[in-house]
């Protein structure tokens, strides 16, 4: 019983970083493998944790979400493909020697959002002559797609990395790319599900434990993050994820 709450618990910690800023999992893996649960298992049952979650985010930013442009909405397509071929990648190989470079990758991420303002000026000057063009959208959709495949074959981290990217778009509101970042990785966890379904490789009962918390965190996390300006919750995402780069990097390192 007293473990039942505190899977409830770090599932709710999961789903609110997931809606803040992403990299919830940072928290649910390492309570996964302090169960017992192999490395390969905890990290397909990640999905089962992380999609209610993800998938309330995606409600408390929906008026966000309406203010995104539809043609965003193709990214999906790269999203979901990205997502398949990891997880079912996944099924076939060992997630630990991919989670060593998970640090250098997050830091990446962090870095690209960090400076996404500065880059995001620059970026927009030098295209400002083919920005009505569909070559941003396709040049985005090719760089989402070997992320997404990150997304399925581990996953945590994906949402920094996804606001990284999004940071490159004409949205510039920090929390409609979080709105957006929040569809994608539940098309991702949903995407693995499918994928791994059949595998015997997911924990479903700790799994839909923690998914119960996740999905109030999730949806309390985006409710409360929308209060923020977007300058703080910049920083937020910023601290967290570094916070994350160092667990990793002394975990793994």
């Amino acid at each position: 019983m007293i473990q039942d709450i505190v899977l409830l618990l770090v599932g709710f910690i999961v789903g609110a970083m997931n809606a803040i800023a992403g990299g919830g999992m940072i928290i649910g893996f390492p309570v996964l493998l302090a169960l017992g649960i192999p490395p390969l298992f905890a990290n397909a049952t990640a999905n089962i944790v992380s999609l209610p979650g993800q998938l309330a985010s995606a409600i408390g930013y929906r008026k966000y979400i309406r203010r995104v442009p539809a043609r965003y909405l193709l990214l999906l397509i790269p999203v979901v493909a990205g997502s398949a071929v990891g997880a079912l990648t996944l099924r076939h190989t060992s997630a630990t020697d991919f989670a060593n470079i998970v640090p250098i990758l997050l830091l990446f991420g962090i870095g690209l959002f960090t400076f996404q303002p500065l880059l995001h000026f620059h970026l927009h000057a030098h295209v400002k002559g083919v920005r009505r063009t569909w070559l941003p959208m396709v040049l985005l959709g090719i760089a989402v797609a070997p992320l997404s495949f990150y997304g399925g074959y581990f996953g945590a981290g994906y949402g920094f990395m996804m606001l990284a990217f999004l940071g490159f778009t004409n949205m510039t509101d920090t929390h409609m790319m979080n709105g957006m970042k929040n569809i994608a990785a539940t098309f991702v966890a949903g995407t693995s599900i499918i994928c791994l379904y059949s595998s015997g490789l997911i924990h479903w009962r700790i799994g839909i434990i923690m998914a119960v918390g996740s999905a109030i965190g999730g949806y309390s996390g985006a409710c409360g993050a929308q209060k923020l300006s977007s300058h703080w919750l910049r920083i937020i995402v910023i601290v967290l994820g570094m916070s994350a780069v160092v667990y990793l990097g002394l975990r793994q390192y």
